[in-house]
């Protein structure tokens, strides 16, 4: 073999590895790395409908470094990423182009967790919360929580539809709609209402709906969770003595004025179902998204012969007990004292 073979094969060769290194390259950075976190770690993106392709790359490199800009690009068209599917996706610390692509091609999201608490009190402040968690407009939601022709399969209507939506921590898609969601709050409320607790329910002579709604009160008149069924068993007395339960958190809720410290005779004459002062029996509807554990202190309240409560005078955040209007008299002349005392209006 003369020496201009050799020189010819050399630069063969040469031109081999230089194309199946840049194959190799192309590879990795499609199938193995082409974005790495500029931190190290994972991160979160919510993509909304009509995203384009270069706003999502803007996206991208706010919180990655890209091995090659020109690569990914190549790749958007080679694979046909024509219109991101809107969705939260949490990606790696690192990924290439085809990981994303085909994610985003699927609409392979990831969960998002939504959670709310017993803070929440009407249908309208549930639906803008959940809203601003998820990609669903809060009237979508609104609108279905006071719609009665929409409500009756789940079996509750707008005054009873917050008792469906138990204060908790659920993982659902962002971009889950709002039929969805009312499905997948509808079934959690299933499950939670198993056999045993209906059944712990008709022994109290409650429906599931009646507990939750005695649950929301309940909850509203203490923080301490000690009291829960003590105050609800003194409730329950009163059901089925046919008195007015006298609840001041529901002249409170009929107001309006849910930072109301102080309850006056005129917040007691409000003309409101809500009112319990006013009418007799449970009201319409609960006053708050009452927690599970409070309707399980419904469910297992203590036989009590109480009937009455106070806020205990030294402002403790306990409640005076009795089973006699007179000692609740003396307790209450005692805590009237103390507000005037202490100026609370």
């Amino acid at each position: 073999m003369n020496k201009r073979s050799k020189i010819g094969i050399c630069v063969c060769v040469l031109l081999l590895c230089a194309i199946g290194a840049g194959i190799g390259i192309q590879m990795y950075r499609l199938e193995v790395r082409n974005f790495s976190s500029k931190d190290g770690e994972s991160h979160g993106f919510y993509i909304y409908p009509d995203t384009p392709t270069d706003s999502l790359t803007q996206q991208l490199l706010q919180e990655y470094d890209v091995l090659s800009l020109r690569r990914w690009k190549k790749d958007v068209k080679r694979f046909a990423l024509r219109q991101p599917k809107p969705g939260y996706y949490k990606l790696p610390a690192q990924f290439g182009d085809k990981h994303l692509i085909r994610r985003l091609q699927l609409g392979t999201e990831t969960p998002v967790h939504i959670s709310f608490t017993n803070a929440i009190r009407t249908r309208e402040q549930l639906a803008k919360h959940l809203s601003s968690r998820l990609l669903i407009d809060s009237a979508d939601i609104a609108s279905r929580m006071n719609d009665d022709a929409y409500l009756q399969p789940f079996g509750f209507n707008k005054e009873t539809i917050l008792c469906m939506f138990l204060p908790n921590t659920y993982e659902v898609y962002w971009t889950i709609s709002a039929d969805q969601l009312f499905q997948r709050f509808a079934k959690e409320y299933r499950s939670f209402w198993t056999d045993s607790r209906q059944e712990q329910a008709k022994q109290i002579g409650l429906t599931p709906v009646e507990t939750a709604v005695l649950a929301s009160i309940v909850e509203s008149e203490t923080r301490n969770k000690d009291e829960h069924p003590i105050i609800a068993s003194l409730y329950l007395n009163r059901l089925r003595k046919g008195m007015h339960l006298q609840a001041c958190p529901t002249a409170i809720y009929a107001s309006g004025n849910f930072k109301l410290r102080r309850v006056l005779k005129k917040h007691l004459a409000i003309d409101s179902p809500y009112n319990t002062y006013k009418y007799a029996g449970l009201p319409p509807g609960p006053i708050r998204a009452a927690n599970g554990a409070t309707i399980d202190s419904v469910l297992h309240a203590p036989k009590t012969e109480y009937l009455y409560m106070c806020a205990n005078p030294d402002f403790s955040g306990t409640h005076i007990f009795s089973s006699n209007y007179k000692q609740h008299a003396q307790t209450a002349k005692l805590y009237q004292q103390q507000l005037n005392k202490r100026k609370i209006k």
